[in-house]
């Protein structure tokens, strides 16, 4: 079985997340992928961090951190930053698949 990609698993959940519950918004932190160095300095400069969560969920206060099923690892910056956003009374999931996070997500929704 081909495990897919963290980037399948984050449009699945998006499209996942927005079926169930279309009055909540979500939107991506485009802190990762490759750029050009001169982008990536640029991008820096206007306030992008390495290690922010994948998601955000505002009106739950709510963060989601996606990986792949299998073999995705938090980074040290990462771990940072969820402990800082935990610390300030956010909340933060990490999604090992779409499913995961769906699942994740059903229980911050059902203690609503």
């Amino acid at each position: 079985m081909t495990v897919p990609t963290e980037h399948v698993e984050h449009v699945t959940f998006v499209s996942e997340f927005r079926r169930r519950w279309p009055g909540v918004r979500i939107f991506a932190i485009p802190n990762g992928g490759h750029r050009h160095k001169a982008t990536a300095q640029k991008l820096q400069g206007e306030g992008v961090c390495k290690g922010v969560p994948d998601l955000y969920i505002p009106a739950w206060h709510t963060w989601v951190e996606m990986k792949r099923q299998k073999g995705g690892r938090l980074s040290p910056e990462q771990k940072d930053w969820i402990e800082y956003l935990e610390g300030i009374g956010d909340t933060v999931i990490i999604g090992y698949g779409w499913v995961d996070a769906i699942e994740k997500i059903n229980g911050i929704d059902d203690s609503r």
